[in-house]
């Protein structure tokens, strides 16, 4: 990534806020409020089980319930209200940027939670990778606006100059700059510590310390950031900045930022569901314009070819009919008289590319609407979505993070729902209510 002064890129602007944080002897448990991101919910079932885990989970304000949208933002703008009166959230008591740790079996995970300076992605600072959906930053919009509040933060990368040479593995340099107040904060007493039901165990710390505060600020001042996770998000901090006088705290969005030299994200596929077309009209369609083979299951093992088919040419499995087809060398000719040829070879060749450009548009002629698609995170939630409604899951393979990032500094954006980076950070664990 450039660094300030390259190109006249300021650099990242991360102040420290007065974080809201439930109360822990006023819920049942830390994990039994949380929530993944609003957009990974997969509704109704998971949105149910949440709101059933504890009385006052975040899902209620994060996907409040109600007959108009109106009436939901105005639920959830009263629900934060009345947890607030009622101690359930309580703000802390000095402005702090907190250190956030994620961990399972496989990875550990540590950034920095602030409220970030807003940039346009012509400013060269924070770099959106995919495009987003009016009608969601419609959504997010009015229900910030309601709340007055960043419910959840964006997960934003960066990468520190050391590119990696110092990783968590076993390191030869020690840890400078914002990571170095990174790694000494985690070795104290956190303010919470809890483990979610995925199997991940979270941490968070308060960064009070003027020094240390000003210690993080000016290393990241140096470098920019790629939006990992939060595109909706991001727009919807854009539109509400822009509708309201500067200076304001809504100049400001909530964020967790993630040096990937140090900690890389995993990252991982958003598959699509077609609700209304099945699994043999789909291959049907296909004709001759690609090759389709049925594979063995189980699932893992339709995956495994898949990437196994991906690392040769554009390839896909279909579901929902009992069986795994595997989908891949499309026709050449298909692709020149489909594919836009005003972008980057790198973003002609993507699968979420030839997914939207050939198939989806001119091979099955599906509209990208909520009626049509559905974009979800889990596989196999959207192979038994398919199976039970009779529509169509599409699994894709994910792409490599060095290839969203190349793109995304070129100022190029993927299809919307490419990659699903994580992990996420867990929604609940601390917010930026914007009227303190």
């Amino acid at each position: 990534m450039n660094t300030a002064g390259d190109n006249d890129v300021s650099g990242l602007d991360l102040i420290p806020f007065r974080g809201v944080r439930y109360v822990p002897e006023r819920v049942g448990s830390l994990a039994a409020v949380t929530s993944p991101p609003y957009d990974v919910v997969v509704r109704p079932d998971g949105l149910l089980h949440l709101e059933s885990a504890d009385p006052h989970n975040i899902v209620r304000l994060i996907l409040p319930q109600a007959t108009t949208p109106a009436a939901r933002n105005q639920q959830a703008a009263d629900t934060l209200h009345t947890w607030l009166g009622e101690g359930i959230l309580a703000p802390d008591a000095e402005p702090s940027l907190y250190v956030y740790e994620q961990q399972d079996s496989d990875m550990l995970q540590r950034g920095v939670i602030g409220a970030l300076r807003l940039s346009e992605a012509e400013d060269g600072i924070v770099l959106p990778h995919e495009g987003v959906m009016a009608h969601v930053v419609e959504d997010r919009a009015a229900l910030m606006q309601a709340t007055s509040a960043n419910l959840e933060p964006l997960l934003l990368t960066y990468r520190s100059e050391t590119d990696g040479a110092h990783g968590p593995g076993g390191a030869e340099h020690g840890p400078s700059g914002a990571m170095a107040v990174v790694e000494r904060t985690a070795l104290r007493e956190p303010l919470l510590s809890t483990t979610t039901e995925d199997g991940f165990h979270h941490r968070l710390w308060a960064v009070t310390d003027p020094a240390e505060i000003a210690e993080i600020q000016s290393d990241l001042a140096h470098h920019q950031a790629l939006i990992a996770d939060g595109h909706h998000r991001w727009a919807t901090n854009l539109r509400l900045r822009a509708e309201h006088p500067s200076p304001s705290a809504w100049d400001y969005g909530l964020v967790l930022l993630v040096d990937t030299a140090r900690y890389p994200l995993r990252v991982r596929a958003i598959h699509r569901y077609l609700h209304r077309l099945p699994v043999a009209d789909a291959i049907a369609a296909l004709g001759d314009s690609f090759r389709v083979r049925t594979v063995d299951g189980p699932l893992d093992h339709a995956l495994e070819a898949l990437a196994e088919a991906a690392t040769k040419s554009n390839a896909f499995v279909l579901a929902g009919d009992g069986a795994f087809h595997l989908v891949d060398r499309p026709s050449p000719d298909l692709l020149a008289g489909t594919v836009p040829n005003d972008h980057p070879e790198a973003w002609r060749t993507l699968d979420a590319t030839v997914l939207h450009s050939v198939l989806l548009d001119h091979v099955w002629q599906i509209p990208d609407t909520p009626d049509h698609i559905a974009y979800i995170h889990d596989t196999a939630a959207t192979v038994e979505k398919a199976e039970r409604d009779g529509g169509t899951a599409v699994l894709m393979h994910p792409v490599r993070e060095e290839v969203v990032r190349d793109l995304a500094v070129q100022g190029v954006t993927m299809p919307r729902k490419s990659t699903s980076f994580g992990p996420k950070p867990a929604t609940g664990l601390v917010l930026r209510d914007l009227t303190f």
